[in-house]
Order: structure tokens, then sequence, then C-alpha cells
């Protein structure tokens, strides 16, 4: 299942017919569809991965846990239940195994050390994050600068950050995700926020 991060062909958007939306794509898996379960992961795949990529800071790591994510969606998938946006679903699951991996892994390796695949992340991280005025960073060094001031934050705030700028989750998803309430969730996006202005603010 583990995909190759050199080479990335977006995946096409989705559909506005109802049977093509992740929740029904989902349901669909759950009764024996695996084509469902293709088309779910050339949509989310790049994003999950992201996501843990940004906390991990290990390509081969975050391969794993992405693997780790997505056999947890099909091990969970006879017990799905559209209470939410499936895309809210997955990134919770990535959320438990991800704070599984961090508390027991004993070394972290610092993302000076990514190779040049992973950093070339760096170029598309700010023009996909939608992190308001940030979106005019567009050199390599202006987004190295912002990855690094990220990788200073706490990691609940670093959390909620990535999952809004590399899931493109809203507040209310986000803190369905963490397991905490609306409050909690946009008073970390916004601390995040500040902080991040701050140690960019000679770029914006």
């Amino acid at each position: 299942m583990r995909a190759s991060h050199n080479v990335r062909v977006p995946a096409a958007p989705p559909s506005d017919d109802a049977n093509d939306r992740d929740e029904a794509l989902m349901l669909r898996y759950a009764s024996g569809d695996l084509g469902a379960f293709d088309q779910l992961y050339a949509r989310h795949e790049l994003a999950v991965w992201r996501f843990v990529f940004r906390s991990v800071k290990v390509q081969a790591v975050a391969d794993d846990l992405l693997q780790d994510v997505w056999f947890a969606v099909a091990r969970n998938a006879t017990r799905y239940e559209v209470k939410a946006k499936f895309r809210t679903w997955l990134f919770t699951l990535a959320h438990h195994r991800l704070v599984d991996h961090l508390r027991t892994a004993k070394h972290h390796t610092s993302l000076d050390a990514c190779d040049d695949d992973a950093c070339t992340l760096a170029d598309t991280l700010v023009a996909d994050s939608g992190f308001g005025p940030l979106r005019q960073l567009q050199s390599r060094e202006q987004a190295a600068a912002l990855i690094a001031a990220v990788e200073q934050l706490p990691l609940e705030q670093r959390e909620a950050f990535l999952l809004q700028a590399e899931g493109d989750l809203s507040v209310q998803e986000i803190a369905e995700a963490t397991g905490v309430n609306f409050e909690t969730a946009k008073s970390r996006l916004r601390y995040a926020r500040a902080s991040l202005r701050q140690h960019l603010k000679e770029f914006v």
C-alpha cells in the first residue's frame, strides 16, 4: 500500500455526484467495492502524508504512518458510519496514529535532515495552506522559514495548524479530530497563527 513520494500525480477533484462523495465511497468500500477505496486513497493520500511528515520529519517514518492510517481505514470499514465528513474521520485516525508514534518514539530527526524530495514540499506548503497573508510567500527560502517556524510551535498548536493547512479541516473538524472542544481548537489555531506571523513578519 505504500506510495512513492518521488512523483505525484494530482488527483482529480471530487465529483458533485452524490455517489462519488467521500462518504458514499467509504460506504461502498465497506460493502466490498475495492475501487471505491482506490478513489479515496488517490484523493487524500498526499494530504495525510504531508500532515504526518510535518510532525515526524522523516520521510520513511511518514510513509510507514501513512500506511498504518490506511490500514486503519480498511480495518474500521465495516464499522464506519456517516456521522461527520469522511475527511474528518480520516484525520482523526491519522491524529491517533501520530500520537501513538510520538509517545513511543525515542529519537526525532530534524527537518534539516530531510532529503531533496521531502524538502521540496516547502515550495508548495504556503500556496496550499490558505494561511491568509502568508499565501504571498513564494520563494523556497520563505517557505523553508515557514516550516521552521511551524516546527517551533508547541505540539498541540502545530497539529491544529497542520490539520487546517494540510488537511483543510475547519475549526470544528479539528476539535473533533483531536478530541477537544471548539474553543480549545480555535485558541490553538489563534496562538499558532500569531506565533507564525511573529516569526515571519519580515516576509509579510
